[in-house]
């Protein structure tokens, strides 16, 4: 991880000056915590942006080192939206732009499509632009493809029903019926329960990946059987930003691929045999 805004600057292969950008609100993906794996346009907006709102309980500091020295810098972790949602279209409406930071991908567990419908009634225009999700990041850490050809091909992204209901259709249970690659999110809290849903159709010996702030200094990741799930989440003091992989990709498996493999051939090479 670069430590310093020269350092990041200096690996950067365009010029600030060069990045022309709208009075407009970019929401944007800030990843999972390590700056480096910010997208190359996240990189220029922030460079350029004239206000900059990030949630600073779930994206860290050093990634302001990206941003203009006069920029506008607005805290948003004890803001409601009924605060932030005005402040975005003043600046707007005052020919600025707003970087709007959301931690890991706005696809996930942002937020984002309350304040996009309200952005859209104020005629205020948006932009989205992606980040790289925890469950990319942990993947990576992890050394994993999570579709593991013969083994598992589908994965699932979900939660535990909390103070945020989940629909029943979409209850944890049910979900692990499939026995795919499933991440759960936002469910530390709530462990006991989601062990007990998993392990009515997982084996007790699946192993699971238990993976706390990743791409964050403090980053834990502890892979264990599916029955000691709660049992290391409450050993780790684990209650937030936490992500549970839970997987038969993380057991050793020797599956190939067809797309390289000698006896498949497609539009861009023939088959060897």
């Amino acid at each position: 991880m670069c430590s310093s805004k020269s350092e990041y600057t200096e690996n950067l292969s365009y010029k600030k000056t060069l990045y022309a950008v709208e009075p407009s609100v970019y929401i944007v993906g800030a990843g999972p915590g390590d700056p480096d794996l910010l997208t190359v346009k996240a990189h220029k907006l922030l460079a350029v942006g004239d206000v900059i709102l990030f949630a600073d309980s779930l994206i860290p500091e050093e990634i302001l080192e990206l941003c203009r020295e006069d920029a506008e810098i607005i805290r948003t972790a004890n803001q409601t939206l009924e605060e932030i949602l005005p402040i975005m279209i003043d600046r707007v409406r005052s020919q600025k732009s707003v970087i709007r930071l959301h931690s890991g991908d706005p696809s996930l567990y942002s937020a984002i499509h309350e304040q996009m419908h309200l952005l859209a009634e104020a005629n205020i225009p948006f932009e989205v632009i992606p980040g790289i999700s925890a469950f990319q990041a942990a993947a990576a850490k992890l050394k994993v493809e999570l579709t593991v050809p013969g083994l598992v091909q589908t994965i699932i992204l979900t939660r535990i029903s909390g103070r945020t209901e989940v629909p029943a259709t979409e209850e944890l249970a049910t979900l692990a019926a499939h026995q795919a690659s499933l991440c759960l999110y936002l469910s530390a809290r709530h462990v006991e329960n989601a062990q007990a849903k998993l392990l009515e159709h997982y084996p007790a010996e699946t192993p699971i990946a238990i993976c706390f702030r990743i791409g964050w200094p403090d980053e834990k990741i502890k892979v264990v059987p599916l029955n000691q799930m709660a049992d290391c989440t409450h050993k780790e003091k684990l209650i937030r930003t936490t992500l549970y992989i839970i997987s038969p990709a993380l057991s050793p498996a020797t599956g190939r691929s067809r797309l390289y493999h000698p006896e498949h051939s497609h539009l861009f090479r023939s088959s060897h045999n």
